[in-house]
Order: structure tokens, then sequence, then C-alpha cells
């Protein structure tokens, strides 16, 4: 088990929600309850130099964040980024484009990330997973989320984009240190060094696939066009990089979180594996209970009211997805892992026209772990201290370490 400090609300208005140290270092979850009850339109005073920003941590007011045009995400989605003052990828990149050029690009993407599009990968994530657990169960200890969790979505996605192997110990290092890092060590500078390789790599591969096409999602975008209008080199390289960031990190969080869950739920690893809840279900609730991706970030277009309270234009605006995906209003006992919860409307892939394009694609990877599991694993048991992701926009554990013992 394990056991971080749980703060209050009147302890977290001392705290820096923008600080990677304190969603690492504490379990927010009495906070957050207390502040939907009390204060679910929360001003967040300026900290370390940066301004404030409003929270919001009710499900209905997060839901509408994600869907409300007196709110814009071109000024960044994410705190790092508004509170820099603005995304360099706004325009090109598509989770910081909106109206009608982000419509142009989602259509674009989605020929590659649809049900029908993906339906042959599910072969090749069930074998990439069973050959990792076979590992971990022959090695009989393993650390969870580096030797099993870290390799699935990234071959996934790299298979997605035409990454080759000899790249992608690589890229997945790089992934790592971009939107956060492992232990906290790390700076700001590391962090925009590793972004920085990302898109240098990704230009590389872009100019080769401009020449010499392959069937993969970095050859759509090199020789694709938009309105009639080739796309640039900033949108071909800045696409694949939120696709890489994407499709590796937020799986991999919520496969060794979802495993953590089930170390901790006993009774629930007997309901899956004994079949007493269906698959679909549990990889809803894995992803509820988990919610890697801490909020959404939007900027207000113009003067305006949430839940009666004022928002100027030019504020920044926080829905907190940790929060809403606990709400109690939604929820019927949202503090309890439930793998046959019904219904269950979380917010962990967004909503609206900035919904996850690989929702169906992580759907698939963490079935796949829960089923292998289910069928090859007889016991997991914990046998060292988790470590928590140092972000605040990734949630999750970074380090797991587990005895495994198979099925005989």
């Amino acid at each position: 088990m394990h056991d971080r400090p749980r703060p209050s609300a009147t302890q977290l208005s001392t705290m820096d929600l923008s600080d990677p140290r304190t969603h690492a270092g504490n379990d927010l979850t009495e906070a957050w309850r207390e502040l939907r009850a009390d204060r679910p339109v929360h001003w967040h005073a300026p900290s370390g130099g940066r301004k404030g920003f409003w929270v919001l941590s009710r499900y209905d007011a997060v839901l509408a964040l994600h869907r409300d045009d007196r709110f814009t995400s071109r000024h960044g989605n994410v705190l790092d980024t508004l509170l820099a003052g603005g995304d360099s990828g706004a325009g090109s990149m598509l989770p910081v484009t909106d109206g009608p050029r982000h419509a142009a690009l989602r259509r674009l993407l989605l020929k590659a990330f649809t049900p029908r599009a993906l339906a042959a990968i599910g072969d090749q994530v069930r074998k990439t997973t069973r050959g990792l657990l076979d590992d971990a169960l022959a090695a009989g200890t393993v650390d969870f989320a580096l030797d099993v969790a870290a390799h699935i979505p990234l071959a996934t996605i790299c298979d997605l984009l035409g990454v080759p192997e000899e790249d992608r110990r690589f890229i997945l290092e790089q992934t790592k240190q971009a939107l956060g890092s492992e232990d906290g060590g790390h700076s700001a500078d590391d962090s925009w060094l590793a972004k920085n390789e990302i898109l240098l790599y990704f230009a590389e591969l872009a100019a080769q696939r401009r020449d010499v096409p392959h069937s993969d999602v970095v050859s759509l975008l090199a020789t694709a066009q938009v309105d009639g209008v080739d796309l640039g080199d900033a949108d071909v390289v800045l696409n694949c990089y939120s696709l890489i960031l994407g499709g590796d990190e937020t799986t991999r969080l919520t496969m060794t979180g979802g495993v953590l869950a089930l170390v901790e739920h006993p009774d629930q690893w007997r309901a899956l594996r004994a079949g007493d809840v269906g698959l679909d279900d549990a990889v809803e609730e894995v992803l509820r209970w988990t919610t890697a991706t801490t909020h959404l970030g939007r900027t207000a277009l113009v003067d305006t009211e949430v839940d009666g309270v004022r928002i100027a234009a030019g504020d920044v605006v926080t829905g907190w997805t940790s929060s809403a995906n606990r709400d109690e209003r939604v929820f019927a006992d949202p503090d309890r892992l439930d793998l046959g919860r019904k219904p269950n409307r979380h917010l962990a892939f967004g909503h609206g026209p900035h919904f996850c394009l690989g929702a169906h694609l992580a759907r698939v990877e963490i079935g796949v772990l829960l089923d292998e599991l289910r069928s090859s694993v007889r016991s997991v048991r914990q046998v060292g201290t988790p470590k928590y992701f140092h972000s605040n926009f990734l949630s999750g554990v970074s380090s797991l370490p587990v005895a495994l013992e198979a099925i005989r």
C-alpha cells in the first residue's frame, strides 16, 4: 500500500497547483472534495512569479469547458504553456487549434485512428503484451511501469507513426522528460530540450517520408493537403509530437495505475479474474480511476460567468479532470474502485471538439492488458514503494515494483 499526505482545501490554498511536486507528493482527493462542495469556481492566486488562474472542480463545469466557445485553446491547453504566455504550436498542433482549421486537421488525422483503420492493431498489441508479460512472469519480480507498461503503448504508437525499431528507446526517454519526470530531478530546461529533440527527430523523419512515403501517419501528414494547401513543416512535426506524447505517456500511466489499483483492491482483482465484470466496463473504470491527465486549460475570450462567478476576458481557466472524475454528483461512491461501474461517463478522454483522437486505441491497449493479466497471472504483489510521476499535467506512477505469479 502507499500513503501520501491528503491536504484539505484550506491547505491546498497555500500550495501551487502548477508545481509538479504538489501532485507527486500529495493525494488531493480530500482537497478536491472540499472544493467541489464549497468553492467549485476557485481563484488560484499567483505563485512563483506566474499569474493566477481559475480552478473548476465539478464535473458539469469541466464538461462544459470542453465545448464552450467562449474559451479558446489557442493560447495553450495546459498550465505550463498558459502561464508562460502561450503555445508556439497554436494554429498548427491539433490540441491548440480551434475553429475550421482544427476541424480540417482532425478530419485528416481521424483517417488513421478510426476503429476500422485500427482493426488490425489488436493482434499486434496482444502479441507485444503477451511477450512482455511472459518475460515478467519468468523474471518473477519486475518494475511494472518500466518493464511492461512503458513498452506497450510506445510500440503501438511508433508502429502507427512508422518510427524505426532502433529509434524507439530514444523516443521513450524523450517523452518521459518532455511533460514531467520520473523523480522530479530535471529542470524546465531539460523538458525544453526533450521537446526539441522530439521535434527535430520528426522533422527528419517527415523529410524522409515526403521523398519516400510509407503507409504510416507521418507519411499521411507529410504528403497531405488541407483546404488544397500542402501541410507545412510545422504542421507535420508538431502533430507528430502531439501524437507521440498523447499515445505513449497517458496510456503507460493508466496501465501502471490500473495494476496498482488491482493490487490495492484484491476484491476487484478476483472479480476480474473470475469474469464477474465485463472487460469493457473494467477498462472504463481503470480510465476513470487513474485519470492520467489532471486538467485542461483554456483562455476566456470574453467577459463571462461560470456558476455565477465573473471571469474576465484573458483569464486562464483550468478544468480539473482529476476532480471531475470523482464528483459524487455524477459517480456513486466515487472513491471506490468498481470495475463493473455503470454508467461511467468519465472525462479521461475529454469531450467535444478536442475529444482524444487515440481513445479507441487506448481502450484496445488497456483491454488487452487486463485480459492477458487475468488469463496468465495468478497474483500480483507489491514489493516496493511506488514512485509518482512529477508533472502538473500527467498523473500516475512512474515506478511500481511487483512480484507476479503465473497461472500453472
